[in-house]
Parts: C-alpha cells; structure tokens; sequence
C-alpha cells in the first residue's frame, strides 16, 4: 500500500511508515500545487499532510484507492472532510500532540508582553543602553482572563496560579467544581473579564460566534492599559479595531502568534506597531510537539491500513466495520439530539445523562454517547472535538455524564433519550425509528410527546391552547414566504398550554418572530438548527 507524505512531519513518523514492509512511502520534498497533487494521488492509500497541502474535492476524487487523510496536528479545516466522508475516506488528526508547546507559547508572549522582553532586545541590538523605556509590570497578583477553558486554556491557567496571578476564566460551560478544582474564578459573562483584568488571553475555537468578538465595543469596555494574546485562531482578534486601539493607548500591548490573513502580508499596518509582539503561527513549533505529532499520525495510518482500526478519525467512530453498520442509525440520531439540546439548555450544566431504551439496551452504546456528545459540545469546541477526545473535552468542562439502560416498557421497541442537568433546572429529548433506521424522529421533548424530523429548521413555541392559533402562525409564514414541512401539536388539556413544534424549509427573519412573540397567548418562541 502506498502512503503519501505531503507535508514535513518528524523523521520518527517517517520512520515509523518505511519499517513497515508492507507500506511503499512517498515523501514530498516540497509544497505542491493541487493540479500537481492530481498526477500524484492515483495509486495512493493514505495520504498524510499539515497545515500546508490542501486535500480537495478534486485530489480526492482522483484518489479511487484512497482510505486514510492523516492530519499532524488538531485542525482539518485543509482536507474537504465531507467529500472524504461521501467516498468512505477516514479522516484522522492529532488531538492532544501540540498543547503543551501552545500553552507555553502563550505564556512566554504573556511574560514577554509584561517586561517588554523583544522590544529591549531590539534596543541592545541597536546599540543603545535605554532601561528606562522598558519599564514592565509584575505577573504576581495581576488579574489575567482566559477566553475558553479547553486543553489549551487550562494548561495557560495551571501556569499563571504558579506565577502568583488571579485567574478569571470565561467559559459558559465550564462547572463551578472544575473552576474551583483548577483554582480559578468564573465570570459570568465576558464583561466581568473586560472590566477585572489586565491580560486577557483568547483560547477558543473560531466559529462565527467568535468572530471577531475582540472588537473596538469589546476594546472599549475593557480596562486602560489592558494586554490581549491571541494564540489560538486568527479572526478571533478583529486586527483592524486592535490596531487603533493600540494606537491610542487604550490596550497597552498585545502579543499575536495567528492572524486573519497568514501568511501576514509583509505591508500589514500591525508590523509597524512597537507594543506589538508577534509570531508567525509558532503554538505547534517546538521540536516535541512536531516529534509527537508525527509519531501520532504514522501510528494512526498504520493500525488503519494494516489492522482496520481507528483512532483520533474526526468523521468516523473507533469501530470495526459490523459493529459501525449496526449503531451507525443512532449515531446521526444521538448527534442530532445533542445538539438540539445545545440550543435549548443554560450554557454551564453539570450533567447528561443518556439513557437507553429496549432493542437499544443490546448496542455498543460507547460511541452513540460520544456522538450526543459531540452534538452537544460542537457549538463551543468547533472543529477541536471529535469522538475520540469529546469525553476529556466534557470531562474538562466538569459535565459529568452518565448512561442507562432502562426496562421501562414504553410505547417504542427501541429508543434514545437525554437529558441536560444545571442544579434543578433539566431540557430533556428522546427519539426513535418509525418503519426503519432511516427514519429517525424525535418524539419527546421536555416530557411532552412530539414528532419533529430531525434535520434542517425547527420552530418552537409554547402557546394557549385556543382556536385558531394554527391557522394564525399558517398564514403569517405564508405571508412571509416561508414554508411548514411538517407540524406536531402537543397540550395538556384543552383550552391548556400547548406546545407547537414545525419543520421548517427556511428561517423566519427577526421581524416575523418578532410579531409572533407579540401574540400574548405564545411564549418561548425559538429557530434551532440541526
């Protein structure tokens, strides 16, 4: 079998592939455009890349033996990952090999920015002798916020409590015990860290939530003489506010190791800034990580060549292929589910419990638990999770999970059912199979009896029960063009509280829920998506 290796990864990984007789190994010595990668790609069974070479519709279409894209690091946003899923392809990454060397780059960035530590250096080279320019500011008992309390960001706030700091973390879904276990504070809400802290650091996923979110509002409301890092996605730091507020005194310094353009482009007005420290994208670029990460893929590209087994795959649960083609309904439903759930829970829980339910009972229920989890915990972990880490992931947060297997004898032959725990407060949903594993539905939500096809729009309302109501929501979609797929009606008795759930073929706009949630008989009018 033939395995691609399209991007520099560690001579031990390398080795790892060519002492194995069975592997023929290619290693490319530079970068190749994907036109190239088409005359290469033919006669290969696995291909292992960086960040660097894309894996493309087109090089896998013309791939036909293809079954493995390794990734030597966390990331796969470079490999068309749904296109390898529609041809059988596994993707796999690196999870866990680079977050030491990020945390202790953003922490070297943290010091450096605190003592001023490049600027004086380039002072010295210069020939001068100018101390007083480069006064700093201790660590020991400033307050430093942590934007997302994942691998990354809890290894930043090990070090910080070592150096004597107050650690104020935001992260919605993080559980007090954890918090507290770690020794750091919770704030509520991102202005708590705005107003308390004199660095804030950023290690979160980039989503379209977190776009941008240290923008010139966010700037604004934080403390003169703040210091920002970012060391985990470009975008997350919108570049251009961050710029005029370095201008203007406002932030004091700012240390960025990723940006939303990388390469940066060499006329960037960030270049010319003296408070800034920057680095080019260097959180993996220490000689461990590159070792471990090397190893971590060639290891993962043998067992599934050679074995059939699979490790750290971002788009295939750790199964062999029967047991895969059995549970594989209720992965999709699980997911689906857990991320229904998302939508409708607090953002800090405590736990999930999933529960399952006659037929159900006799399953491999490990991975259809990691895939409720991972549809609950994607909205925060983007592209970082998968069913391989998604338990470390919720077991970081504190979300303690839990799973059951239940006789109660209901009217389902088999049946999956979760629900999300913060103190008192509880969000439940079950679902099942109508005629066959290809019909899935949901069929309980918040113990009412529903039936929503889990897919696409789903509308929410909680309404009076009182006539005319459905011919009312009816035609004020109509108006607005836009069409019910299906509907499901659930009250407690009549003239009662009703619950009304559609699928719908698009989103409503904000103005059209807006008049709906002006009717004094409808309240908690939601759109989630799944």
């Amino acid at each position: 079998m033939h395995v691609l290796v399209c991007d520099p990864i560690s001579p031990k990984g390398i080795a790892l592939l060519q002492r194995r007789p069975e592997l023929k190994v290619t290693v490319l010595d530079r970068k190749h455009s994907e036109q190239e990668l088409l005359g290469l790609v033919p006669d290969v069974d696995g291909i292992v890349v960086r960040s660097e070479t894309k894996i493309t519709r087109k090089v896998l279409e013309n791939a036909p033996l293809l079954k493995v894209v390794g990734r030597a690091g966390v990331g796969v946003d470079n490999v068309d990952t749904e296109t390898a899923t529609q041809r059988g392809v596994v993707v796999m990454n690196t999870p866990s090999g680079n977050t030491i060397s990020t945390a202790e780059l953003t922490f070297s960035m943290l010091m450096a920015l605190a003592r001023k530590i490049p600027q004086a250096h380039m002072s010295m080279k210069s020939g001068e002798w100018n101390r007083k320019s480069f006064q700093g500011v201790e660590l020991c008992n400033k307050t430093l916020g942590i934007l997302g309390m994942g691998r990354i960001g809890s290894e930043v706030a090990k070090r910080a409590v070592a150096f004597g700091m107050r650690v104020l973390a935001y992260d919605p879904y993080l559980t007090r015990a954890r918090a507290q276990a770690m020794q750091v504070e919770l704030a509520e809400n991102l202005g708590e860290i705005y107003a308390a802290c004199d660095f804030i650091t950023v290690h979160m996923p980039l989503t379209d939530e977190t776009k941008g979110m240290l923008d010139s509002e966010a700037f604004g409301k934080m403390k003169k003489g703040v210091r920002i890092l970012n060391c985990a996605r470009g975008g997350i730091v919108k570049e251009s506010d961050l710029l005029e507020a370095l201008q203007s005194g406002h932030v004091a310094g700012a240390a960025l190791d990723v940006y939303e353009v990388e390469p940066l482009p060499g006329d960037s007005p960030l270049r010319g800034l003296p408070q800034l420290i920057m680095t080019p994208h260097l959180g993996a670029s220490t000689e461990e990580a590159q070792e471990n990460v090397g190893i971590e893929v060639a290891e993962a590209i043998i067992e599934y060549l050679l074995q059939g087994a699979v490790r750290n795959a971002v788009n295939l649960p750790n199964l062999d292929a029967k047991t895969y083609a059995i549970v594989k309904p209720y992965l999709n439903l699980g997911e689906k589910l857990g991320r229904l759930l998302a939508q409708l829970a607090g953002k800090r829980n405590d736990r999930i419990v999933i529960t399952y339910g006659g037929k159900a009972t006799e399953l491999t229920t490990d991975p259809i638990t990691r895939a409720v989890l991972r549809g609950f915990v994607a909205p925060m972990a983007g592209q970082e999770v998968n069913q391989v880490n998604v338990r470390a992931f919720a077991a970081n947060l504190g979300l303690m999970v839990e799973e059951v297997k239940s006789t109660e004898v209901i009217d389902y032959n088999e049946w999956l059912h979760v629900s999300v725990h913060s103190g008192s407060e509880k969000v439940s949903a079950g679902g099942t199979f109508f005629g066959s594993h290809n019909n899935p539905r949901i069929v309980r939500l918040n113990s009412q009896s529903v039936e929503i096809v889990p897919s696409g729009n789903i509308f929410l309302m909680n309404n009076k029960d009182r006539p005319g109501i459905v011919g009312y929501i009816g035609s004020l979609f109509g108006r607005h063009n836009v069409n019910i797929a299906s509907m499901s009606l659930n009250r407690d008795e009549a003239g009662g509280s009703a619950l009304t759930v559609l699928n719908l073929d698009s989103v409503p706009s904000a103005s059209t829920l807006d008049e709906i949630r002006r009717d004094p008989d409808i309240s908690n009018v939601r759109v989630l998506s799944l």
